[in-house]
């Protein structure tokens, strides 16, 4: 133990002298792994500033200038302001927007700007410089900062697009450039590596036929002559820059032809020579992006790789796909996988073989036009595609067809709506074209002229009408066509339409129309009226019957009343005569003659009834109105009662109340009239009323009327009476004596003509009640009237 506690010390100092020694070595070793990752770290970040002042290098180099704000805030550029700065500027001006854009635009820019800083919304606009130019601005997000992209837009104010669309086709083969020269406006063509003319767009093929020449797309004819052929040729093979070369043609003007060299052959344009030269050089081919994004047409460049190179606004709008996603060297498939994941895609039951047969448009050396994509969200898309180059790859030009589709399907359905709608007419329905053949019509046509319709199937002309008529009706169906012809083929512009009838050999009778449409054709109608013209032939034949009839009618009234009216006078004079000198009679001969005096006076009433209503009838019946004395005009209906109702063999009178208001106002009508209208009444009542029954008569006024009401005790009012007051009829039954029929309706007619009215209502417990209410003043109420 002892020897163990003298050693212990020696051990733990050298304990301790081990551990600093190892400690020492880590520590050293420690240090010279920092220097190495040091050393490292410092070629790594030397590394990245030569890469990063390689692109800033390479940036500052291109006709564009770049904006960048980081964390820091603090803008950079990077690039050549002189590209959108007028000349003398300083670099710094860029953000300064007032000093080179116009202020519509600066503020524009600004905003968009802002947006994007504080938003993140991407933007790609326009803008128009104050020195003329017109300037591309493109905004992004960039990591944790923003970016801005300044550059020239390709097309300038003063660019001609079709200049432009040629000098892009510099760079590529003969079958892409028929897909350029397909949509320049200028007359455009291409030719092979043998000069021969192997291509020609629409503008060009209408210039040669207003030239007198003819071709098509794939042979289209030479409008040089052999000369001018020949120099130019020369000219191109020995220029490097395009060849140009002046020439004019009588009635179309003068043109400048330029040529340019394309893979494969050449190809040129004709402009006319009021046309500005634009700039052709190689920087149009590097800002084909110019191009593109001023097209509302959705397209998309893909390399031979697939890979995205080049697209436009509209082509991200059409699919919803966020710039961030679109970048450049996307391959097209994992676009289209993205579109499926959304439902962009049309369904597809195997979807990689779609995609795969999609795909081939790579292999084509042909443009394409794929089946419609019918879009889950309706939409109907109609995709090109072409290649894009000698060296491969595929442009995709897309075409939202939906409204045209449905516009196609509105006019479809309203077509199969006109031509039902024309086929269920009764008439025959003709319509010619401006060169005389049908172009529209209905079966009633065939049906109604006999003709075969699988001919008017055929758009006959109206000559072949006119020939197929003459053999269906020989009589006269060819010579009617003939004349027709003359409205049909008539283009004046001033003619005007034409109606008529025809009267065909076969009896029938058509009535026919000539109506000129708007688009320059003619449209003809026929309709049979062969039944209604027969109907209308009877109608008018029975018409002049009644007509003469009624002649008759009233010549026969006025006959006869003035026939009655003289024997009849003589039987009153008679019987006055024997009552008054004939010496005594005995009580059986006084009555015999009171009964001849009272139907002489009614027959003489009834005789003066039927010459008013002819009068009536004939419209030829006034009123003489004036000033009226009622109690005299009661007095006078009174003794016409008398008359017609005396007292004979020991029968009880009349009992005739009269109550007349004593505040009467002035009464003005036509006293004859109501004279009459009273003494029917009174009669009518006399007629229902038991012997020595009571009739009142009372005569009130309310307001500017006058009211006449007549009461009996007779029977009581029925339904026949009520009738009787509307027409002209009478009730025939149930009274001491029959009248003629006429005593209700004269008194309707003249109370009409004065213009008052006529009622009726049943007394109880019996009897009837007639109320006759007149304008106090007559009048001024025909002048109303």
């Amino acid at each position: 133990m002892a020897s163990f506690a003298g050693a212990a010390p020696i051990a733990i100092a050298a304990g301790a002298g081990a551990f600093a020694l190892l400690s020492m070595a880590v520590i050293r070793t420690m240090l010279a792994d920092g220097k190495a990752a040091r050393q490292k770290a410092a070629e790594q970040i030397a590394g990245l500033r030569a890469l990063v002042d390689e692109y800033e290098a390479l940036l500052s180099g291109t006709r564009e200038v770049t904006v960048l704000w980081t964390d820091d805030g603090a803008p950079k550029l990077l690039g050549q302001a002189a590209a959108v700065l007028p000349v003398g500027r300083q670099p710094e001006s860029v953000l300064n927007f007032q000093s080179w854009l116009h202020d519509a635009d600066a503020d524009r820019l600004a905003r968009l700007l802002e947006d994007l800083r504080v938003h993140g919304h991407a933007f790609a606009v326009s803008l128009n410089a104050l020195d003329g130019r017109l300037v591309r601005a493109n905004g992004w997000v960039l990591g944790g900062g923003t970016a801005m992209r300044l550059r020239p837009a390709f097309m300038q104010p003063d660019t001609d697009p079709n200049l432009t669309a040629a000098a892009v086709a510099t760079s590529a083969d003969l079958t892409s450039v028929r897909a350029i020269l397909a949509t320049l406006t200028k007359p455009a063509f291409a030719r092979d590596g043998h000069d021969r003319l192997i291509y020609a767009n629409r503008p060009y093929l209408e210039l040669a036929r207003a030239l007198g020449k003819t071709g098509s797309e794939t042979a289209p004819p030479e409008l040089l002559d052999p000369d001018q052929l020949r120099q130019h040729l020369q000219a191109c093979e020995a220029d490097e820059e395009p060849a140009k070369l002046s020439v004019a043609w009588r009635g179309q003007g003068a043109f400048e032809l330029v040529e340019f060299p394309v893979s494969g052959g050449r190809a040129g344009m004709l402009r006319p020579i009021e046309d500005q030269d634009v700039n052709t050089g190689d920087d149009a081919v590097a800002h084909i992006t110019g191009i593109i994004d001023t097209l509302a047409t959705p397209i998309a460049i893909f390399n031979a790789k697939r890979e995205l190179i080049q697209f436009n606004q509209a082509y991200a709008g059409l699919w919803g796909l966020s710039e961030k996603f679109l970048t450049l060297g996307l391959d097209e498939r994992a676009i289209l996988d993205k579109l499926r994941t959304e439902g962009m895609l049309p369904a597809q039951v195997n979807y990689h073989k779609w995609r795969d047969e999609h795909l081939k448009a790579y292999s084509r050396t042909e443009p394409f036009e794929d089946e419609p994509w019918h879009l889950p969200d309706g939409r109907t898309i109609k995709v090109i595609s072409a290649p894009a180059g000698a060296t491969g790859g595929v442009i995709y030009v897309f075409d939202d067809i939906t409204e045209r589709l449905k516009l196609e399907s509105t006019n479809k359905a309203f077509s199969n709506v006109q031509r039902e709608t024309i086929n269920s007419l009764s008439e025959a329905v003709a319509v010619f074209g401006t060169n005389g053949r049908l172009t529209l019509s209905n079966p009633r046509l065939s049906a109604l002229w006999k003709l075969p319709t699988n001919e008017l199937g055929q758009n006959p002309h109206i000559d072949q009408i006119a020939e197929a008529s003459g053999r269906a009706i020989p009589e006269d169906g060819a010579s009617i066509w003939r004349d027709l012809k003359r409205g049909i083929i008539d283009l004046n512009p001033t003619r005007s339409d034409q109606t008529g009838r025809i009267n065909r050999s076969d009896g029938r009778l058509l009535d026919y129309a000539i109506t000129r449409l708007p688009d320059g054709q003619t449209m003809m109608t026929f309709l049979d009226v062969t039944e209604s013209a027969s109907y209308s032939k009877v109608l008018k034949e029975r018409n002049d019957a009644l007509v003469a009839a009624d002649v008759l009618k009233d010549a026969f009234v006025e006959n006869v009343s003035y026939e009655l009216r003289s024997p009849l006078t003589n039987i009153i004079g008679f019987a006055e005569m024997l009552a008054s000198d004939a010496g005594p009679l005995n009580e059986r001969q006084k009555s015999y003659i009171d009964y001849i005096r009272a139907s002489s006076v009614t027959l003489g009433v009834l005789i003066d009834n039927i010459l008013d209503l002819a009068s009536v009838d004939a419209g030829i019946a006034e009123l003489r109105p004036e000033q009226l004395d009622v109690h005299k005009l009661v007095e006078k209906a009174r003794a016409g009662l008398s008359a017609s109702f005396p007292e004979i063999s020991g029968e009880k009178p009349i009992n005739l109340v009269v109550d007349i208001d004593p505040a009467l106002p002035p009464f003005i009508a036509d006293g004859t009239r109501i004279v009459q209208v009273l003494y029917n009444l009174l009669s009518n009542a006399a007629r229902f009323s038991p012997p020595g029954g009571e009739i009142k008569l009372t005569i009130a006024h309310r307001g500017e009327r006058m009211l006449f009401v007549i009461e009996d005790e007779g029977p009581g009012l029925t339904d026949e009476m009520k009738s009787a007051i509307l027409t002209r009829l009478d009730n025939p039954g149930g009274g001491r004596q029959r009248g003629a029929g006429l005593g209700l309706a004269i008194v309707k007619t003249f109370v009409n003509l004065h213009g008052g009215t006529i009622s009726a209502e049943r007394r109880e417990p019996r009897g009837s009640k007639i109320i006759v209410n007149l304008p106090r003043d007559s009048a001024m109420a025909a002048v109303a009237e």
